[in-house]
């Protein structure tokens, strides 16, 4: 797309979000990645910032019949975000939504117990917190993450991605302290379509990015 950047892949996205972020003259403490696709960007930014890298889940919570369509997400702590458009739209009961709520925020604790391995949670209290991601579209995942942190003792909570569109980056202002975006293409059909390599990143390839030291 004209004017807009497009990134080689998701480390070259993550060192030009460590760069934004230095440049605005944010004094990190952690940065926490979003699984799968936020860890290979996570790591770039932990490495050039010199600060420790952990992660923060959510899970999607999709409508009947349509599950790549959300309607909401959880967090691992159960924390929530309601789309409540999407739920006017699709006519969904409280009975299917705290059902699916219930079943994915127990998805989203056992892939972040998986992920995390035998490391305790990381202790945030009067840190300053980095949470990134390859990129958001509705950011419903994004706003259940930054919702959980926000039950935290954090000092400072900062979203930091590469791209997403307008609407949602304006919306997402909303639930953190701060939001770094490289780009706001108002053309936004989707997350890769500003990525020459956007292949999925693999459970096991992802865990490496936990385990590998700067």
């Amino acid at each position: 797309m004209e004017g807009v950047q497009r990134f080689a892949d998701r480390t070259d996205a993550g060192v030009q979000l460590a760069e934004e972020i230095r440049d605005r003259g944010i004094d990190a403490d952690i940065v926490l990645a979003i699984p799968r696709g936020g860890l290979p960007l996570g790591r770039a930014v932990a490495d050039a910032l010199d600060v420790p890298l952990d992660i923060v889940v959510a899970k999607k919570i999709g409508a009947p019949g349509n599950p790549e369509y959300a309607i909401g997400a959880v967090a691992s702590d159960g924390s929530v975000w309601r789309n409540e458009a999407a739920l006017r739209g699709v006519g969904v009961d409280s009975d299917y939504f705290e059902e699916k709520r219930a079943e994915e925020a127990a998805n989203a604790r056992r892939k972040a117990d998986r992920y995390r391995g035998d490391r305790p949670k990381p202790d945030l209290s009067g840190e300053t917190v980095i949470v990134v991601d390859d990129g958001v579209a509705t950011g419903s995942t994004a706003r259940a993450c930054l919702r959980c942190l926000n039950e935290t003792d954090a000092e400072r909570i900062v979203l930091a991605i590469p791209v997403g569109p307008p609407r949602t980056i304006h919306e997402l202002a909303d639930e953190t302290d701060e939001v770094v975006c490289l780009e706001t293409p108002s053309g936004f059909r989707g997350v890769g379509q500003f990525y020459e390599d956007f292949a999925q990143v693999p459970d096991e390839k992802a865990m490496e990015y936990l385990t590998t030291e700067p």
